[in-house]
């Protein structure tokens, strides 16, 4: 993927920072865990909750298109992060964005 620039985040999360399951309004983004459970995925093709979810293991990257990606139809991949609120779970996550402008807001 050729992008001009990458917004990086790493940040320490304790609680259901994005409860439901969803795709971003970007083009793509990189997020892996090193610390604590990975990001929940599951395919949709009707816009609800996936029927079967499924998380990335920890300390490997899972590379989600958004909805600003130029190819259709959908993907179908939505993801959100594991509900820990109340567990005294930390995760440590990085997220990589593609962006075109550095000054765009986050």
């Amino acid at each position: 993927m050729r992008t001009p620039y990458l917004r990086l985040r790493l940040q320490a999360v304790t609680t259901n920072a994005c409860r439901k399951f969803h795709i971003d309004a970007i083009t793509a983004r990189l997020v892996c865990t090193y610390r604590g459970q990975g990001t929940q995925y599951g395919v949709s093709r009707n816009g609800r909750d996936p029927a079967r979810v499924f998380s990335v293991v920890t300390g490997a990257p899972i590379l989600l298109r958004g909805t600003l990606w130029p190819a259709k139809p959908a993907s179908g991949l939505l993801h959100r992060s594991p509900p820990i609120a109340g567990t005294g779970e930390t995760r440590l996550v990085l997220v990589l964005d593609a962006v075109d402008d550095p000054e765009d807001e986050i």
